[in-house]
C-alpha cells in the first residue's frame, strides 16, 4: 500500500508541498484497561484509524486534510489503580493542545479537528482558551455521532468496552482479541445516584466496574460492525472535515456530538 498523503506519519514532504493541507485532524485517545478481551490501546486505535478512514473519504471529496499522530494518553485519574494505566492531567492536555495549535498556526494551518475516543477527556475549556489565537477548532466525540444507529444496532452499547466498542475493535483490529473472551462485565451500584440529576461525579471505576467494562461486552457480529463503521460512522466524521476545509478561517469553536449539533455546526459556518 503506497503512503497516504493525508496521513502525516506516511506522507513525505514533496506530497505535503504539492497539496498543502488547510485542516489538521488530531486523534486523541487514552491508555487504559478495556476488559479482558480488548487491548489497552483501544481508544488510541479507535481515534487514529477512524481519523484515517474519514480523512480518506474527505480527501475524495476535495478536502485538504492531514491526520496527525494520535495523542495516546488521556485523563484516567479514576483508573490509576489498574495495571499500566497512564493518565495525564488537564494542564498537560492543555500544554499539548496549545503547542500543537501553535505549531500548525505558524504553518498557516489554522483549522483543527480533535477526534476524541475517550469519555474522560474534556476539551471545552481548553478549546475556549486556544480559540482566542484565531484557530478554528472542532471537537468530535465519535461515539456520540449516531445515536439512532447505535440504538437500533445494540441492545446495551455501554460506554466503555461494551458492545459498541467490541464491535468497532473487532473490525479495526480483528486479530487482537483474547481467545479467552471477555469477563462478564458486571457492575456494582454507585451509592450516589447522580446520573439522572444535573450533578455529576467521576465513578470510582474499579469499585463500580471490577473487570473494567461497562455493560455487556458481547462479541458482536459482522452485521453490527458493517452498520457501525463501513458507511455511517466514517462518512459522518468525513462531513465536518470537508466543511471545515472549505470554511473561511476564523476563531470559531464547535463541540460536535450529535445530529442536532451537527446541523447547528453547518448553520454556523
Amino acid at each position: 500500500m503506497p503512503p497516504r498523503p493525508y496521513v502525516l506519519m506516511e506522507a513525505n514532504y514533496k506530497q505535503l508541498l504539492d497539496n498543502r493541507p488547510n485542516v489538521a485532524v488530531l486523534p486523541w485517545g487514552a491508555t487504559e484497561a478495556h476488559n479482558y478481551h480488548m487491548p489497552h490501546g483501544t481508544d488510541v486505535y479507535e481515534a487514529q484509524l477512524l481519523a484515517e478512514h474519514a480523512a480518506g473519504e474527505a480527501t475524495k471529496r476535495g478536502a485538504k486534510v492531514i491526520v496527525l499522530p494520535a495523542v495516546p494518553f488521556g485523563n484516567d485519574a479514576q483508573q490509576l489503580d489498574q495495571v499500566a494505566t497512564i493518565s495525564i492531567g488537564t494542564t498537560t492536555a492543555m500544554a499539548i493542545l496549545n503547542d500543537v495549535a501553535d505549531s500548525l498556526k505558524k504553518q498557516n494551518i489554522d483549522k483543527l479537528v480533535i477526534l476524541n475516543a475517550h469519555g474522560g477527556n474534556e476539551f471545552k475549556p481548553l478549546v475556549r482558551d486556544i480559540q482566542r489565537t484565531g484557530m478554528l477548532i472542532i471537537v468530535v466525540n465519535f461515539w456520540q455521532l449516531m445515536p439512532e444507529v447505535v440504538k437500533e444496532t445494540f441492545d446495551e452499547p455501554g460506554d466503555h468496552g461494551g458492545e459498541l466498542e467490541t464491535a468497532l475493535l473487532m473490525h479495526l483490529t480483528p486479530t487482537w482479541f483474547s481467545s479467552t473472551g471477555p469477563a462478564p462485565g458486571g457492575m456494582n451500584a454507585f451509592e450516589l445516584k447522580l446520573s439522572a440529576n444535573p450533578a455529576s461525579d467521576p465513578r470510582p471505576w474499579s469499585q463500580t466496574h471490577p473487570d473494567t467494562v461497562c455493560r455487556r461486552p458481547t462479541q458482536s457480529n459482522g452485521r453490527e460492525r458493517q452498520t457501525l463503521l463501513r458507511k455511517p460512522l466514517t462518512e459522518k466524521i468525513a462531513e465536518p472535515l470537508v466543511e471545515v476545509s472549505e470554511a473561511s478561517s476564523g476563531a470559531v469553536a464547535v463541540y460536535l456530538t450529535s445530529e442536532d449539533i451537527l446541523k447547528q455546526f453547518y448553520l454556523r459556518l
